[in-house]
């Protein structure tokens, strides 16, 4: 049952306590007026009814969730601080002033971490871009935001997920392949089981490491004959583990039967996943281009990004463009950051501009200035901000219209993009995805977009 505001905040207690303890830092009480109007809770509640049509959820009946109030308070919160979800609730739990903030009663217990937790995934990132369209519209008809100018960059969100190797992949696969069998085998009761080879290909891992450190010309051919070698091993433990799940689903019947068939899928899904590794080792001994590349077993959405950085040549996660809507182009101009745009891979410039006009559109924004850095092409470009109509659209690097005063100008505004993408990677968690998958990361982007934009908004009304 959705759940939007909890109980009385205040009590007894309260009353004894000093007023500098009751009243909150000046920071967190301008987000708490504004996050006191309940039409920001709309698209939470829009969503909530097109679960309950499609019998996922209930609106009027059933356990309640967590008031939904303080769920977004948690995660403002948690995004604004890069606290852990666990990290979160013990410090609210112990801070009065947080609490006070997250609507949560002195004698009440603060939501588990888990709740928080699997209610973002729910939610997803679709619901919150929606919260940050409703606060961006907030800020023009309260504040009377008008859009001057829009700077456009994209960057990469890294995925949580430590630096690919092919041998590494091997032996993730194959810890995760013993690990789901064995809960099949305890759900159904089937017989078969895996091998666990970890030792082995552990054995073949550290082995690659020594041969790495040697500076004799054959250590290449030494390493491709191990990586060939944890490919084989790998490749008998996904025969084990379809051969494990082919005979759970002839057993799979009874009771509890759903829960003995998710299982069997999850099996089956890191078996395909597996089997992507064994195969990457293939196209590799074979000289082999690799066009798909799996570089994780728990987030097979991240792929390698290069981008010809000196510290970071490869990245591994989502390309996400981010576009600041501001007044001017002024120094020191902070603005509004739309929804992100993002697609799987590593996609140029222009396919996530369209995107990113398609945006601006929706929320009736016509800047009057654009500014983008050099990757983007001049015709594409144009046909994307056609129906925008701007007056001026400035690309880095490129010969523009205008004096050369407004080029400086533009060119300033437009490096200020990266200076943005630098603060919202530093103090709003965007430089890693905490998230899993697609759906976790454009969850995770969308979290941090949001409380970016109620901190801006908060200044302007503060």
């Amino acid at each position: 049952m959705l759940r939007l505001s909890g109980g009385q905040v205040e009590s007894l207690w309260d009353e004894v306590l000093p007023v500098g303890v009751r009243e909150l830092p000046a920071d967190l009480a301008a987000l708490d007026v504004l996050l006191r109007d309940r039409a920001l809770l709309a698209p939470i509640t829009a969503h909530w009814q097109c679960e309950a049509a499609a019998g996922r959820a209930s609106v009027g009946h059933g356990r309640p969730t967590i008031a939904i109030e303080t769920y977004v308070r948690l995660m403002v919160i948690k995004h604004r601080t890069g606290w852990g979800y666990g990290t979160l609730v013990r410090e609210v739990s112990d801070s009065l002033h947080l609490r006070r903030f997250c609507l949560i009663a002195l004698g009440e217990r603060v939501p588990e971490e888990s709740t928080v937790r699997k209610l973002t995934r729910r939610l997803g990132g679709v619901v919150v871009d929606e919260l940050t369209r409703l606060v961006i519209a907030k800020a023009a008809r309260e504040t009377r935001f008008r859009a001057g100018a829009v700077r456009i960059d994209s960057t990469v969100v890294q995925a949580d997920v430590r630096y690919p190797t092919d041998s590494g992949l091997t032996l993730d696969g194959a810890r995760v392949l013993v690990r789901e069998s064995r809960r099949v085998i305890a759900k159904v009761g089937s017989h078969g089981r895996v091998v666990d080879r970890s030792r082995a290909l552990g054995r073949r891992l550290r082995l690659i490491s020594r041969t790495l450190a040697r500076r004799t010309g054959e250590r290449k051919a030494e390493v491709l004959r191990l990586t060939e070698q944890a490919g084989r091993l790998l490749s008998r433990s996904i025969r084990e583990a379809r051969q494990v799940a082919l005979a759970a689903r002839r057993c799979a019947r009874g009771r509890g039967a759903r829960a003995k068939l998710a299982a069997i899928a999850r099996l089956e899904e890191m078996a395909d996943r597996a089997q992507r590794v064994a195969t990457q080792i293939k196209q590799r001994l074979a000289g082999e281009p690799i066009t798909d590349r799996l570089v994780s077993m728990f987030d097979p959405d991240a792929r390698p990004i290069r981008k010809g950085k000196l510290g970071k040549p490869n990245e591994f996660g989502y390309v996400t463009q981010l576009a600041e809507v501001t007044e001017n182009t002024k120094r020191g101009a902070r603005g509004f950051i739309l929804p992100a745009a993002t697609i799987l891979g590593n996609p140029p410039e222009n396919a996530l501009l369209t995107i990113t006009a398609g945006e601006l559109q929706r929320l009736e924004l016509r800047p009057r200035e654009v500014a983008l850095d050099g990757g983007f092409q001049g015709r594409l470009t144009n046909e994307a901000l056609q129906q925008l109509a701007p007056q001026r659209v400035f690309i880095a690097g490129r010969q523009q219209p205008g004096s050369r005063r407004t080029q400086r100008r533009l060119a300033r505004y437009r490096t200020g993009a990266e200076g943005r993408i630098s603060h919202l990677k530093r103090e709003y968690g965007l430089d890693r995805s905490r998230l899993k998958g697609e759906h976790g990361t454009r969850a995770w982007n969308a979290w941090a977009i949001a409380t970016y934009n109620l901190d801006t908004l908060a200044v302007r009304t503060s």
